[in-house]
């Protein structure tokens, strides 16, 4: 058996795991309900920047933190899952496993709020006045 590091490059492996990554997006898609608020403010704020114009360091700080928010709410259900898996039962542990994970995703999410309240409130302040 060989180790992990010492493998040979494989096209056909790293395919593969393209397409688990892509079966991850599509159950957290289909599965988890938070996903697709995010994806409804995905495409406010998307549209919202091409209507004002951002500037490009705008639409790079709004392309991280929504890969920041999407990452951890990925990283939030797999570890929701896995604790579901081990402890069907409820759990004060778990609970607060969860609740933790839970918490990178509301604070990324709130963050996210603020920084677009940055980018967007005077443009749209100057629009109106």
């Amino acid at each position: 058996m060989s180790k992990k590091g010492s493998e040979k490059f494989s096209l056909k492996k790293r395919s593969k795991s393209a397409l688990y990554a892509l079966n991850g997006l599509r159950v957290l898609f289909l599965e988890e309900h938070n996903s697709r608020i995010h994806i409804a403010i995905v495409i406010v704020v998307v549209t919202a920047g091409f209507l004002l114009k951002i500037s490009n360091t705008e639409w790079l700080v709004i392309c991280i933190l929504i890969a920041l928010v999407f990452s951890l709410e990925i990283i939030n259900s797999a570890i929701e899952n896995i604790c579901d898996y081990i402890s069907p039962q409820w759990s004060e542990v778990i609970k607060k496993v969860k609740d933790l994970a839970a918490a990178a995703v509301f604070v990324s999410s709130v963050i996210s709020v603020i920084c677009g309240a940055i980018i967007f409130l005077p443009k749209l302040y100057n629009l109106f006045t």
